[in-house]
């Protein structure tokens, strides 16, 4: 068994797109059911880092630092509003390993860089994972705006506040982990993305809309141990 694991999420870009709900429902497993808000999907990429990854119980000063990308979207499977990964490319061999083999999840390696500059986030991310597809991702964030409670939003709430995520193991199997934090404090934020190829590497056209930008300075994280979904 697979103990739960305690990390922080820092210096993260939330990138929304709204999207035709069909669209993405065909990229979904059967058993989940596309969310909505507004009667739009919504698809998400968000660059970070993980800080201090490591099994509950542990300090920190044993955690391991991943930088991070992945592109999510949004399933309600029952009454658990959820995320669904499609992709989480990471920097660390051993972590990407230790994430498919023990978590089932769709972890993928890359070279990925962020600095944070005291104005804005500079992060770039390339996938060097043997026999998939190339996916890169760079661009610089900013808050652009007062900090706000994401309940405040309603458009944010449905995209952040979530505490559930749900991928489909190598196996075709999906699984599920729930994670335990504070509610979000958030930035409207502004991008200058210059490359991102992450939408079409999992079979996306680019949407037509703009995407609505959020930013965090980030939290603290429990999740769970992963588990079969019935």
């Amino acid at each position: 068994m697979v103990v739960p694991l305690a990390m922080g999420w820092r210096h993260l870009l939330f990138e929304n797109w709204p999207v035709d709900p069909d669209v993405v429902d065909a990229h979904l497993p059967d058993s989940l059911p596309v969310d909505t808000y507004d009667g739009q999907a919504w698809l998400s990429v968000v660059p970070f880092t993980n800080v201090a990854v490591r099994p509950e119980g542990l300090p920190r000063s044993l955690g391991v630092r991943l930088p991070e990308i992945n592109l999510r979207t949004y399933v309600d499977r029952g009454d658990r509003p959820s995320v669904y990964f499609f992709n989480l490319d990471a920097e660390g061999v051993a972590s990407v390993l230790g994430a498919r083999l023990f978590h089932h999840l769709p972890y993928y390696y890359a070279r990925i860089s962020l600095e944070w500059t005291g104005e804005a986030v500079e992060f770039a991310s390339r996938r060097l994972h043997p026999g998939d597809r190339p996916a890169r991702y760079e661009a610089t964030y900013r808050p652009a705006g007062e900090p706000f409670d994401s309940s405040e939003d309603p458009l944010a709430r449905f995209l952040v506040e979530r505490y559930r995520f749900y991928t489909e193991a190598q196996d075709g199997s999906v699984r599920y982990t729930d994670v335990k934090h504070q509610p979000w404090t958030l930035y409207p934020a502004e991008a200058d993305v210059l490359t991102n190829t992450i939408l079409s590497a999992n079979g996306f056209e680019e949407p037509a809309a703009d995407p609505v930008y959020y930013c965090s300075p980030g939290l603290d994280v429990v999740a769970s141990r992963s588990k079969r979904a019935d």
